[in-house]
């Protein structure tokens, strides 16, 4: 649970900061998909904006957490590892 958190709020924080700065530069109206204007509301823009600002920064949050760990923990064999290892 910890680590869910560790990923999440960081990121989340990320995406509202992202969002206020991306979204006062650019007017959700003047937004082109594919050379089509977007056809949803601005509030819709806004928040699938926050969500997929949220999701890169969930990305970098769970990179950052797989580099953080230590050789213990990627060296560590289950009770089993013998079995374990020998599947590989």
């Amino acid at each position: 649970m910890l680590k869910l958190i560790q990923v999440l709020w960081p990121s989340f924080l990320v995406a509202a900061v992202a969002e206020i700065v991306f979204f006062t530069v650019i007017d959700p109206k003047t937004l082109y998909l594919l050379g089509e204007p977007v056809a949803m509301s601005a509030i819709a823009t806004y928040s699938i904006g926050f969500f997929g600002f949220w999701l890169v920064g969930a990305g970098s949050s769970l990179v950052t957490l797989f580099f953080q760990r230590g050789a213990t923990e990627i060296n560590h064999l289950p009770a089993n590892g013998m079995e374990a290892a020998s599947r590989l």
